[in-house]
């Protein structure tokens, strides 16, 4: 799959993000990624940013905040010649996984010996009609993808800090689930 195009857009009615991206063979996948999908999926995503700009030739950092300065740097640099002003291309004649997006209910990530990330996005919310989709992406567009959820979830206002709740009213905490990126 040949990615030309990524899109991240907050869809109000949804209160989801729709991720889209099309390919040079016309094709496009269209993803639902709700809030806390997005929360769980945004630090697993730049910690493998951060593995693959570490892991390419000739880069020999090995501490952490060698490896934080390289990514910074290298999506700086690549978000200056991104080109986020395109709009995005509907002009797709095929959609894999169907015209309605896949609903994001798992998340699996692996870095591969070629310099790529391999996600598999996965919906599991009907198990009779369970689909998947795995995508390979080199360094820069995990940079530009990371990019697009971040602005997406700031024009949302998923990002924002609330005022916090007394303690008397504060819910109980609940132990964390299981981790279910795989690295």
């Amino acid at each position: 799959m040949n990615i030309h195009q990524l899109s991240v857009n907050h869809d109000e009615r949804q209160d989801r993000l729709l991720l889209r991206l099309n390919t040079q063979d016309l094709q496009e996948f269209r993803f639902w990624l709700t809030r806390r999908m997005t929360l769980r999926l945004m630090p697993a995503i730049e910690q493998s940013a951060k593995r693959l700009e570490a892991a390419q030739p000739g880069v020999a950092v090995t501490d952490a905040p060698s490896q934080q300065l390289l990514t910074e740097l290298k999506r700086d640099a690549f978000l200056k010649k991104a080109d986020f002003a395109t709009p995005f291309e509907n002009r797709a004649t095929q959609w894999p996984l169907g015209a309605e997006p896949l609903l994001i209910t798992d998340a699996h990530m692996s870095i591969q010996t070629g310099g790529a990330l391999e996600i598999s996005f996965e919906d599991k919310s009907d198990p009779a009609r369970a689909r998947s989709c795995q995508l390979h992406l080199q360094v820069s567009l995990v940079h530009g993808m990371a990019h697009l959820i971040r602005q997406a979830s700031e024009k949302a206002e998923w990002l924002a800090v609330s005022s916090p709740i007394p303690a008397t009213e504060a819910e109980p905490v609940l132990a964390p689930e299981p981790h279910r990126y795989a690295h």
